[in-house]
């Protein structure tokens, strides 16, 4: 297993994960992402903000990170973080706690940015992923209520129930 910047050419096989996320979410009836378009996923990979899990050459699992998310986490957000959004696996291979590698490569990709929190979120009152993502080791920071979110994808318009949670990234024992 290794973890890499996305590449364009993972475009297609993104896309793939992301249906098959929104498979899952319709099927657990969650809060569904929306349908994103290639040229948004490309200007991510662009930015260097794509990263995939490889598992025997193929992509087992996705993420995004931005440095900042002021609508979602509102004064919190003061430049000391990395945020990771929409984490999706591929259907065959969940449940093999990719979770705790992007941990481990969140801590040092947050070190080596300069930042001291690791920070995610998710819609609607998940339990099973507040479980998931407690069990990684994040704090749970608690559910806010999101009010400004126009700039925000079209999933955080219909639902404002905002679960936060937080990890401190530590300063010693990281090997990068």
């Amino acid at each position: 297993m290794e973890i890499k910047h996305c590449v364009l050419q993972d475009t297609n096989e993104i896309m793939s994960l992301y249906e098959a996320a929104r498979n899952l979410q319709i099927q657990r009836k969650m809060v569904v992402w929306p349908f994103f378009e290639d040229t948004f996923i490309q200007k991510e990979i662009a930015e260097k903000r794509q990263w995939k899990i490889i598992v025997d050459r193929a992509i087992a699992c996705n993420w995004a990170v931005t440095f900042e998310d002021r609508e979602i986490w509102g004064e919190k957000d003061i430049n000391d973080a990395i945020y990771i959004h929409r984490i999706c696996t591929k259907p065959e291979l969940r449940g093999n706690r990719y979770i705790d590698a992007i941990v481990n490569w969140a801590k040092q990709y947050a070190l080596k940015m300069g930042k001291r929190f690791v920070r995610l979120d998710t819609l609607g009152n998940n339990t099973r992923l507040i479980e998931h993502y407690t069990s990684a080791g994040f704090d749970f920071k608690g559910m806010v209520q999101l009010t400004d979110t126009g700039n925000l994808p079209a999933h955080y318009q219909n639902e404002r129930n905002c679960c936060l949670f937080e990890m401190d990234v530590p300063t010693a024992g990281i090997y990068l």
